[in-house]
């Protein structure tokens, strides 16, 4: 395994199992200790886990938001599924919307380049990433978050007051039945809300690590939401509470 695909793993499983001893990954990768060792020294440096004694924790264990850095390593297989399936939605010439997002970027990486539609978007990495190809690129505007990103702020609120998109692609830290979508960030939150009211069609990219999770803020019910794609398969309860809101539900994409 090369060390890119080694890394990428151990960020999925110290996610996954919440904490990690050396001993346990060197026997999951298939190589050594001291291997293991210095892919964790690597991560740690990029703040993709927290090193603990004997090895490793989520780096998001410790009450910080995860940043883009270790979303993009997280799930990738899952999200490359997702995407795979979510970009089919994009017709031609539509104004569509993209989410800033690690999941969102897959999906913009797969956007079609053989038909006009132009791409908005709040992330300068998702523009520069379209912007590769022959497509009409707008950014919002605003203030950069750091962790996730993400403009923000009210030059990218009043962006979205003037403007409005066929379709988006949108992403969540949480995703709880009862209580909606969630967001740990305020500025984030209220651009997320803004970015459905002025969409004719909302849909939710997220892995099934976001289920049954919650945080800080909701921005949405899942009624706001029209389509929802993930990798697993979403449980009947939830299941249910989806079909309820009349999300049109496309699951168990890890085998796409």
């Amino acid at each position: 395994m090369l060390p890119a695909a080694r890394q990428r793993r151990i960020v999925d499983v110290v996610s996954e199992r919440g904490e990690c001893s050396v001993e346990e990954l060197a026997e999951e990768m298939g190589c050594s200790k001291a291997t293991i060792r210095r892919d964790l020294r690597t991560l740690a440096d990029k703040r993709m886990i927290e090193r603990s004694h004997g090895g490793a924790v989520p780096a998001s264990a410790i009450g910080r938001e995860a940043t883009y850095g270790q979303k993009e390593v997280q799930h990738l297989d899952a999200k490359e599924a997702i995407a795979e399936a979510a970009v089919e939605e994009i017709r031609e010439n539509q104004v569509v919307f993209f989410d800033s997002g690690s999941t969102t970027m897959e999906v913009i990486k797969r956007a079609p380049t053989d038909e006009p539609f132009v791409a908005v978007t709040n992330s300068p990495l998702l523009a520069l990433e379209i912007g590769k190809e022959d497509v009409e690129v707008k950014l919002t505007g605003g203030s950069l978050r750091r962790p996730t990103r993400a403009l923000v702020g009210p030059s990218a609120e009043r962006f979205m007051d003037r403007t409005t998109f066929d379709l988006l692609f949108l992403g969540t830290n949480a995703i709880d039945v009862s209580g909606g979508l969630m967001t740990p960030n305020e500025d984030e939150a209220r651009l997320k809300e803004l970015m459905i009211e002025n969409s004719q069609r909302t849909v939710l990219v997220a892995d099934g690590s976001k289920l049954d999770e919650r945080s800080f803020i909701r921005f949405a019910r899942l009624e706001d939401v029209d389509a929802f794609y993930t990798d697993v398969r979403v449980p009947n309860d939830a299941r249910e509470a989806f079909e309820s809101a009349g999300v049109e539900l496309t699951d168990g994409l890890d085998g796409y």
